[in-house]
């Protein structure tokens, strides 16, 4: 008789231990570490560079009529046309009549152009009041890959494309929102970290003058602070491809503002720690020369998360439809409320000793975004992250299309894909995936606009 046939063992079962062993490497020292950094950072520039132009700098893509007038101008192909015919001093764009394309510069000068002329029914150019600041934006989760970089990288580019300026600001080590905007981090010095520095030794300045009238000794300012003091905005703002976007880039060395924040906090306990990039975008004028400030916050509610927590007026959060997320969600809220009231309850402590007034934080809304959404396994999951999370919900449910999926691997946003490299209809799809994410952010955005200029004309 024939021996009947076995099923195959799983895998995992009768592995021979001598022969696993053989199959090791020697033993790893640290300096294999540097030797795999080094192989990643040749492999992370020329994956970058994918999305890059031959020469090794990002440009913009050019915008078509049929984009302009589909997504970014409310006029019709035809009218564009022929104003553009009636007004030759206008950008005319490069190309055949019939098929016209124009960089973001140019397509900002016809929003200018159609703001002045048009009729006064249309939104050629984006809302925002008179005199009011700019609105802070953070997009935080201390879960990894959760779609925040992803998420925040989108809304500026949506913003950018709809006339508003921008600004962001990577709080990221791994510097990935640093990557997509194309910018240059040679050290901390291009970082956020001189700022929150001088955010600290404007503190010590001020604590030594107290210091000096009352002949106490004096908190000694190292090199580092001393430098730091002579930070300007010129000195960490760079540039992107994008005309309306400027960042503020990241890189590994930020992390150091981890271990270094709570040091000077130890150094002056009165020093508020969580103020210092607020302070930056107050006192050095940001939020009157842009219109937008977003915050990408690493995966993690460490010093500098807290800082952006503690400027933005908008708080996005990004999560998956999945019970793990959902679990890490509600923990970071939980860990948010806990260090925030931890925060009020001591400093107001110290406030009504001295007579002045409290502190209170406040945000102007608070959203939860369902980010890479497959409806087809996840819409119960979803619903019931919906039920839980109630106004703290956005509506929408941010799809993941292979729009996305292409874009990413070319180190690229989606408005950067040009659309003749998809199927048409690919494109719209891919496109209405984060246009109705940016939807719901300009709704909260011009919201807390206009509630903010009627309440102080009230």
């Amino acid at each position: 008789m024939s021996k009947t046939n076995q099923p195959p063992l799983p895998p995992y079962q009768n592995l021979d231990p001598e022969a696993s062993a053989k199959k090791l490497p020697d033993p790893i020292d640290t300096q294999r570490f540097a030797k795999a950094a080094a192989f990643c950072t040749r492999g992370r520039e020329d994956l970058a560079r994918r999305g890059y132009a031959p020469d090794g700098e990002k440009r913009l893509r050019k915008f078509s009529i049929w984009e302009i007038t589909k997504y970014l101008i409310p006029v019709a192909p035809a009218h564009l046309r022929r104003v553009l015919k009636a007004n030759p001093d206008l950008p005319q764009g490069e190309g055949e009549s019939g098929s016209k394309w124009f960089t973001l510069e140019e397509v900002l000068s016809l929003r200018t152009h159609f703001a002045a002329e048009g009729v006064s029914t249309k939104e050629y150019l984006p809302y925002r009041p008179e005199g009011m600041p700019a609105k802070v934006a953070a997009v935080a989760n201390f879960k990894g890959g959760v779609g925040k970089t992803s998420t925040a990288a989108h809304l500026a580019m949506s913003a950018a494309l709809d006339g508003y300026k921008v600004l962001v600001i990577d709080l990221d080590s791994q510097g990935s929102m640093t990557s997509i905007m194309g910018g240059t981090v040679p050290d901390e010095w291009s970082t956020v970290f001189p700022l929150l520095a001088k955010d600290y030794a404007r503190a010590v300045t001020a604590e030594n003058e107290v210091r000096r009238a009352k002949s106490q000794p004096e908190i000694p300012l190292d090199e580092t602070l001393k430098e730091a003091l002579e930070v300007s905005p010129r000195n960490v703002i760079q540039k992107t491809h994008w005309p309306n976007i400027d960042l503020i880039g990241a890189q590994l060395n930020l992390y150091w503002a981890e271990f270094q924040i709570p040091v000077w906090r130890m150094g002056l306990k009165s020093w508020a720690l969580w103020d210092g990039l607020t302070n930056f975008l107050e006192d050095e004028g940001i939020l009157d020369e842009y219109d937008i400030v977003l915050l990408d916050t690493p995966p993690a509610l460490g010093y500098l998360t807290i800082n952006a927590l503690a400027a933005a007026d908008i708080l996005l959060v990004p999560l998956g439809a999945s019970f793990l997320e959902f679990d890490s969600t509600g923990r970071f809220f939980d860990m948010l409320y806990t260090t925030f009231a931890s925060i009020e309850d001591g400093e107001n402590a110290l406030q009504r000793a001295a007579g002045l007034p409290e502190i209170k934080f406040e945000w102007d809304v608070v959203r939860a975004i369902i980010t890479r959404f497959d409806a087809s396994q996840q819409t119960d999951m979803a619903n019931v992250i919906q039920a839980y999370f109630g106004d703290f919900m956005n509506a929408y449910r941010q799809d993941f299309t292979a729009l996305v999926g292409q874009a990413g691997e070319q180190v690229n946003g989606i408005y950067e894909a040009d659309y003749r490299d998809f199927n048409r209809d690919t494109y719209v799809r891919g496109r209405e995936a984060f246009d109705q994410t940016y939807a719901e952010f300009k709704e909260l955005l011009i919201g807390s606009w206009w509630r903010d200029a009627n309440m102080e004309n009230e």
